[in-house]
């Protein structure tokens, strides 16, 4: 079972809200690959990337993840390395899952990964309907 990453996506309001933060930064820019950078490399890079995603934190839930295709070594304009994880810029809905807030990335066991969410499972709903079901243990 693959390793996955997880993170907070800071500032941004819904799953609708990242496509389009995604889409405005890669248009128009021929071959653009969409990336996150952070600070540190993992040292368990080769098992993310033996089919993992990483999976965004949006409102206090994870909802949504992104297949990881690699990690590029970066130097930033102040000269500090950094990674560049470069992610497939399609997304896929998960089941909502609660999480607390947390500073950079973690990982994410195979087990531990909320599943991919069938329309069926969203249905629609609000993102605060969904957040009150997943609370009761009803989603």
């Amino acid at each position: 079972m693959p390793l996955h990453m997880i993170k907070l996506c800071v500032g941004v309001e819904s799953v609708e809200d990242l496509q389009a933060h995604v889409q405005a930064r890669l248009a128009g820019v021929p071959g653009a690959e969409q990336g996150h950078i952070t600070r540190v490399t993992p040292k368990r890079a080769s098992e993310i990337l033996d089919g993992g995603s990483l999976y965004w934190v949006i409102k206090g839930q994870v909802q949504v993840r992104q297949p990881i295709l690699r990690f590029d070594p970066i130097r930033t304009e102040d000269g500090i390395e950094r990674c560049r994880i470069v992610l497939r810029s399609e997304f896929y809905r998960t089941r909502p899952l609660l999480r607390r807030p947390f500073q950079g990335w973690r990982y994410l066991l195979g087990d531990d990964a909320p599943s991919d969410a069938s329309e069926a499972d969203l249905a629609d709903l609000p993102p605060a309907l969904q957040r009150e079901l997943v609370e009761l243990g009803l989603l």
